[in-house]
């Protein structure tokens, strides 16, 4: 049986204003509104275009999260995920951790195919992708803008400074999703009724063989500095004279 296996992430909703707490220990998330990482979910939704076209017989949904992560894993069954794997911590979880966590999974399930967002908007990191393939010894192709299979074969698009580059590799591989590879569909409520029936299997850490280990301490978060009133000018000289008075024009 012909297996993807996709990562998905729980964060803060991207229509929701981030605020920082009091403290500045971290982003306050008391009563936000969270969701699949983007990413992540145009990373299901090209693994359920694959399967629709029948070069996969099952999508596999993995979470790394908190409990309260079922929400999201039961939106990605509604989407049309088989299954969902839900690896429950409420430990901080770095990349390397994360690549690790998808290994013994990868190991267990054997997919043809591992697809993840290229990051999360939460972090940034864009490294879980690539550390997966490295652990799994496997190649990768990153920001993919298309994808396409033929046979043990994938030539996969990706967006560079010069224009576009085409990678063909070997699978089992790595793929990570950049936006423009598709647009995610819509979830409707039949769907979402269906979803509660599918399985959905929980794990600890320790049922897999891997312990969180903390390679980065944030220390403080400060949001970005508010933006300055802007300045209407009449003319471009008086726009000129006001670039000098601040320094920008000499």
């Amino acid at each position: 049986m012909a297996k993807i296996l996709v990562g998905i992430k729980r964060v803060v909703d991207y229509n929701v204003r981030v605020r920082v707490k009091p403290d500045n220990t971290g982003v306050a998330l008391d009563g936000v509104k969270m969701s699949i990482n983007p990413f992540d979910e145009i990373a299901l939704e090209e693994a359920l275009r694959i399967k629709e076209r029948k070069a996969a017989d099952e999508v596999i949904v993995v979470n790394i999260g908190p409990a309260d992560a079922q929400q999201q894993l039961r939106t990605a069954l509604a989407m049309g995920a088989d299954r969902a794997i839900h690896v429950v911590t409420d430990s901080v979880i770095e990349p390397l951790t994360a690549a690790r966590v998808f290994l013994k999974l990868v190991e267990r399930e054997q997919p043809r195919i591992v697809i993840l967002g290229k990051q999360a908007i939460d972090d940034d990191n864009s490294q879980t992708g690539q550390m997966l393939a490295a652990l799994w010894n496997r190649p990768q192709a990153t920001f993919a803008s298309k994808i396409e299979l033929s046979g043990d074969k994938a030539a996969v698009t990706r967006e560079v400074d010069a224009g576009l580059e085409t990678l063909e590799v070997d699978l089992p591989a790595v793929f990570t999703t950049d936006l423009r590879l598709n647009e995610p569909r819509y979830v409707k409520l039949p769907d979402i009724m269906k979803a509660k029936k599918k399985p959905l299997e929980s794990l600890q850490l320790k049922d897999l063989g891997v312990e969180p280990k903390a390679r980065l301490k944030i220390v403080r978060v400060e949001p970005p500095a508010q933006r300055q009133k802007g300045v209407r000018v009449k003319d471009v000289q008086e726009l000129v004279d006001v670039l000098k008075k601040k320094g920008i024009l000499s």
